[in-house]
């Protein structure tokens, strides 16, 4: 990636953070293009250059991380075990950017009621809805290759990205209703390893 291109790439992930913490602080409908601006450093134009509204700038986080996952999972080691790349590839998401160390969480359980009022708001489902449909795909695709899959015969790689879009969805799901108490990593590892052995019964 040239010198441009990261450019552009950090200030999306800035405007994408920014939208995604003030929204938690304040609500959905209290957060304007303003602020999300002020707060990444930019004019509101920049952020009309990179985003339609409030809704995708929030989403485009989720898409982001998700696609990473599916280049992570190409570049894991051949011989290693499809389940085990996995699981180390979706794990890396949780790593902190430079977002998330300039203004870490200090409150975790402020923090998860503030996502859990966010992820409800009906603004905001359809964009992570697209957002998380097309990741879906893009993981398929990365599995059909890590695989030697046909991703247009096969089930298996899009069953592959449906288990684990289901587990990133579940293991949210419970830490936010855990109040932050329990790791995201924690919860995802669980979720992962129990796809992986076959959900046998508890």
């Amino acid at each position: 990636m040239g010198l441009r291109e990261r450019k552009k790439a950090e200030t999306r992930s800035a405007l994408s953070w920014a939208a995604i913490r003030l929204t938690v602080e304040r609500g959905f409908d209290n957060v304007r293009v303003q602020d999300i601006a002020d707060a990444a450093g930019v004019s509101p134009r920049t952020f009309n250059n990179y985003f339609s509204g409030k809704g995708e700038a929030i989403a485009s986080r989720h898409l982001n991380r998700l696609q990473r996952a599916a280049d992570g999972l190409l570049a894991r080691p051949e011989g290693e075990p499809l389940w085990e790349s996995i699981t180390h590839v979706a794990l890396s998401q949780f790593e902190p950017g430079p977002e998330l160390v300039a203004h870490p969480v200090a409150d975790r359980g402020a923090w998860a009621a503030g996502l859990r009022t966010m992820l409800a708001e009906p603004a905001l489902q359809g964009e992570l809805l697209r957002a998380g449909v097309r990741a879906e795909a893009e993981f398929a695709a990365a599995v059909a290759r890590r695989t030697g899959t046909d991703l247009e015969k096969d089930l298996y790689p899009h069953l592959v990205a449906a288990a684990v879009t289901a587990a990133n969805n579940v293991a949210q799901a419970h830490f936010l209703r855990s109040g932050g108490t329990v790791s995201m990593e924690a919860l995802l590892t669980e979720a992962l390893g129990r796809i992986a052995a076959g959900l046998p019964a508890p």
